[in-house]
């Protein structure tokens, strides 16, 4: 909602701000940041009190003019923040782009009785927004859904690098503790990083027409496993009917009571039944397996029960 609210507030001047532009019908000489730099160059800078002054208006007033003068004499600002993150993208002026967005739900959100420059404030949501970009288009895969995987994201190689450093090795458990995430996250993190997105209909090799999706195993049970499963458990119940039939008297009731039973008695319930003990019951229970054993093994169907 917030991104909704930002969009509907900008739109009155937007068209108003430098927008980087492709490399199309461009001088050769000239390339799209160079273009863009030239651009924002034209905005001066603002001193504390024009800062102040025109933060207030549009704190109090709404003015859209206002926001604009504190929106383009700081958009240096963003490209310098963008910079920093050159290494992760290389392309420099979409994370200018995103930069700008973080700078103008800054402006918005502003309030210059706080006693905060709005450059200070407004890196925090530049960086925010740059960062987001990067991980929403690192893979194709989402990643960085959660505060561990965030951190593991920007600081993996980084923690790694200085653990083989001090310790000659980097293994997930010395970096787990040292970024205070569970083990597993690293392992996981570690596999996403480490090669690029492949798509599952591409197929193995060049000259095959076999996607990968197809050598992919689906993790269900195969149909004769569960074929053969189900005959087996057939069977056993044909031989749990027959055994019932050897059985009379106490025996038969135990084996119906105890163990066929979906709400089995107690070897207390069945004790004060009979008025024997809770270890005589026992004994009877399980005599009745052992017969039950040798029952099936005689039928030779089953090796073992």
């Amino acid at each position: 909602m917030w991104f909704r609210s930002l969009t509907l507030w900008v739109i009155p001047f937007v068209s108003d701000l430098p927008t980087p532009r492709s490399g199309k019908n461009l001088p050769a000489s000239v390339s799209p940041l160079q273009l863009y730099l030239q651009e924002i160059s034209r905005y001066p800078l603002l001193d504390p009190e024009e800062e102040y002054a025109l933060a207030v208006r549009h704190f109090e007033e709404g003015d859209i003019s206002a926001a604009h003068r504190l929106i383009t004499s700081n958009l240096r600002l963003v490209v310098k923040i963008a910079n920093d993150f050159r290494r992760a993208q290389t392309n420099l002026l979409d994370l200018i782009q995103e930069g700008n967005h973080g700078l103008m739900h800054a402006v918005k959100k502003f309030n210059p009785y706080k006693g905060v420059k709005l450059s200070s404030y407004s890196a925090w949501w530049i960086r925010a927004f740059i960062l987001k970009h990067i991980m929403d288009n690192a893979s194709q895969v989402k990643i960085g859904t959660t505060a561990a995987q965030r951190k593991l994201f920007f600081n993996l190689k980084r923690e790694a690098d200085r653990l083989i450093a001090e310790h000659d090795h980097a293994d997930p458990a010395m970096i787990a503790k040292a970024l205070n995430v569970p083990e597993k996250d690293v392992i996981e993190m570690q596999k996403r990083l480490s090669g690029p997105d492949i798509s599952m209909d591409a197929p193995i090799s060049e000259d095959s027409t076999l996607t990968r999706e197809n050598t992919i195993a689906s993790g269900e049970t195969p149909v004769d496993d569960v074929l053969a499963t189900e005959e087996t458990r057939q069977i056993f119940a044909e031989h749990l009917t027959e055994f019932e039939k050897t059985l009379t008297g106490r025996d038969l009731e135990v084996y119906q009571a105890r163990m066929m039973s979906e709400n089995p008695l107690t070897l207390q319930d069945l004790g004060d039944r009979y008025g024997i003990s809770r270890e005589r019951l026992r004994q009877i229970e399980a005599r009745i397996i052992s017969k039950l054993k040798e029952f099936v093994r005689e039928k030779g169907k089953l090796i073992d029960v």
